[in-house]
């Protein structure tokens, strides 16, 4: 029975530990980014990249405001979590990049976080059913169903690019709508659009779950969740195979 109770004893001080690791959040998969810092599930503060000046030269500068404005270094950092998308393919990749040096270079871990599981966290406590949408471009959409489980989400489906005919024809009567995908899209039960944007809380709800969990990230093979090429990619692939 001792021994049992100094076991518990552990896990209790190690999840306190854990609950108070400093992190810092890199959100780069929408039209504007964001820069956070936490200490365990409290944001301690937060900073906006818009569209224009979201790239590894501006990013920098403002993670390093945001630790010296909270007295940390880099290598005070327990933890980056990133958003790995779906989202911009230009944001994401740096923001997975920046995430990949800095935890190389600090020693810290690694936490991807699926993008369209911090919206989920975003939608309202009365639906418990909730297709998540980005922009897949050419009429289409990236889609994941969730379901609430409890006082969290879940993955229903995997993710999937689908036709927005496709999309609208196929939604259960039960399932609400969310995401930037849905600014190409005209539909109903849909939730407020400022809940349409993944924000470093609900990038930290998620994250920290994760870490909180153990799940780590290789810094060498996490790349950005993608569902197809860039519109890049497929020109020249286009260009390639042409005669």
């Amino acid at each position: 029975m001792a021994a049992r109770a100094q076991v518990s004893i552990a896990v209790a001080r190690y999840n306190a530990h854990m609950n108070e690791s400093r992190l810092l959040i890199l959100e780069t998969s929408g039209r504007v980014g964001h820069v956070a810092v936490a200490h365990g599930a409290c944001l301690l503060a937060s900073g906006r990249l818009d569209d224009a000046r979201r790239n590894a030269r501006d990013l920098a500068p403002a993670v390093a405001t945001l630790l010296a404005g909270a007295g940390w270094r880099p290598r005070d950092l327990d933890a980056v979590l990133v958003s790995r998308g779906p989202g911009s393919y230009t944001g994401l990749r740096v923001g997975i990049m920046s995430a990949k040096v800095l935890a190389y270079a600090t020693g810290s871990a690694l936490v991807g976080v699926d993008t369209f599981a911090a919206l989920a966290h975003q939608a309202p406590a009365n639906v418990d059913t909730l297709d998540v949408l980005a922009d897949a471009q050419q009429g289409r959409v990236y889609v994941q169903r969730y379901r609430r489980q409890g006082e969290e989400w879940q993955a229903a489906t995997a993710l999937a690019i689908a036709p927005i005919e496709e999309w609208l024809r196929d939604r259960p009567a039960d399932a609400w709508a969310t995401g930037p995908g849905l600014r190409a899209v005209s539909a109903d039960r849909v939730v407020t659009s400022e809940a349409w944007e993944p924000t470093p809380e609900s990038v930290l709800h998620v994250g920290l779950r994760r870490y909180l969990e153990g799940q780590r990230d290789d810094v060498w093979a996490m790349e950005p969740l993608y569902a197809r090429p860039s519109s890049a990619e497929e020109q020249w692939d286009k260009r390639s195979t042409s005669p």
